[in-house]
């Protein structure tokens, strides 16, 4: 049984629930090691304090699902049936009296809260997203094994588009040359969609790739990562194409510090705010403060965006093990917009990062 599964269960026996009701598909495989995009239609985990689990699929994914790793039941729906009823069939015939059930509100929709109270309305509903949080914020070594083979990737993704930039080609095809080849390099999916952004584009953090073309003397932003077996990479470069102006050079310089100013810092102790802190005073000192505009990195495992945030004025303690993005970003409407990131493992006394692309950026 997956390990994750096993501690679910004793903390539910310890804090005297009955159930946890997951409807997440990525807290799903993490903890039943079955993946599924199940769309519109309705997947969930019943885990029980003292009953056997059960997965919940749509009925043309029942196969797969037997097929897993999950060793348990398996019960699955057609399109034509009412699933909420379904659902509540299968958790009572477990236990009858279900009074206490957690669930992940940050992740359970109001329409199917609302579904599934209508079935317990004498029970309790508690929010299970600290818990799951916390099970997911130390990673095992097998955990980081995954994201290590990912961060290589996510390095092969740079390599690929690095060498598909010339002059004319747009930011969407260049997104084109590194999914294309990754497919045929084995690679299924990517970690979020693909980032490139040309010169004045990546002004915007979260920029939509278009059709946009290189031009000489400009910067070109990358913002990417993989799935590899469950476990996401997340990596950002800026490079030269040419000789940028002296100012989008100085903003990179400035980038740059702020982003060894952090990574330099990480370790178990230190807490979320402090690595923020010392980035964002490297920005601020420069001139750039009020152009960084987002926090300076995000948790990392199963999915691509996960706790903690590293960001201001958090007390958050940093601790071994643990896995997060160092992003600095200075975003100047019509001049440029430059980030560097790597996410990193927490060691004994520092960190490690997952990817290895070189970040003093070369003209191309």
């Amino acid at each position: 049984m997956n390990k994750q599964l096993d501690k679910l269960q004793e903390w539910l026996v310890k804090e005297e629930l009955d159930m946890a009701f997951i409807n997440e598909p990525n807290t799903i495989a993490y903890l039943s090691g079955y993946e599924s995009d199940p769309h519109e239609r309705i997947l969930a985990l019943a885990v029980f304090a003292t009953e056997e689990p059960f997965l919940f699929t749509p009925e043309l994914e029942k196969g797969d699902a037997l097929k897993s790793e999950w060793p348990h039941a398996v019960y699955g729906y057609l399109d034509n049936e009412d699933p909420w009823s379904l659902i509540a069939h299968h958790l009572k015939s477990r236990k009858s009296d279900l009074n206490s059930i957690a669930i992940e509100k940050d992740f359970l929709p109001v329409g199917r809260f609302e579904k599934l109270q209508s079935y317990f309305s004498a029970g309790s509903f508690l929010d299970i997203t600290p818990k799951i949080q916390s099970m997911k914020l130390i990673k095992t070594p097998e955990e980081i094994d995954k994201m290590m083979e990912a961060g290589k990737w996510a390095d092969r993704a740079f390599e690929i588009g690095f060498n598909a930039i010339k002059e004319g080609i747009s930011e969407e095809e260049i997104v084109a040359e590194i999914e294309y080849h990754l497919k045929k390099e084995g690679i299924k999916e990517m970690s979020f969609e693909t980032m490139v952004l040309t010169g004045d584009n990546a002004a915007s953090p979260h920029g939509t790739p278009g059709k946009r073309q290189v031009q000489s003397n400009e910067f070109v932003l990358f913002d990417l990562g993989v799935i590899y077996n469950g476990y996401t990479s997340d990596a950002t470069r800026t490079i030269a194409f040419g000789e940028p102006s002296k100012q989008a050079k100085e903003i990179y310089a400035i980038v740059l510090e702020a982003y060894h100013a952090a990574l330099s810092a990480v370790k178990p102790g230190i807490t979320a705010g402090e690595l923020d802190r010392l980035a964002r005073d490297v920005i601020t000192k420069a001139g750039y403060g009020s152009y960084f505009t987002h926090r300076l990195g995000h948790g990392l495992g199963s999915s691509v965006h996960e706790f903690p945030s590293i960001m201001q004025d958090s007390g958050f303690v940093i601790q071994e093990g643990m896995c997060f993005s160092i992003e600095p970003g200075i975003y100047l409407p019509g001049v440029a917009g430059v980030r560097i990131e790597d996410c990193v493992v927490v060691t004994k006394d520092g960190c490690k990062v997952f990817t290895h692309t070189p970040n003093v950026y070369t003209s191309i």
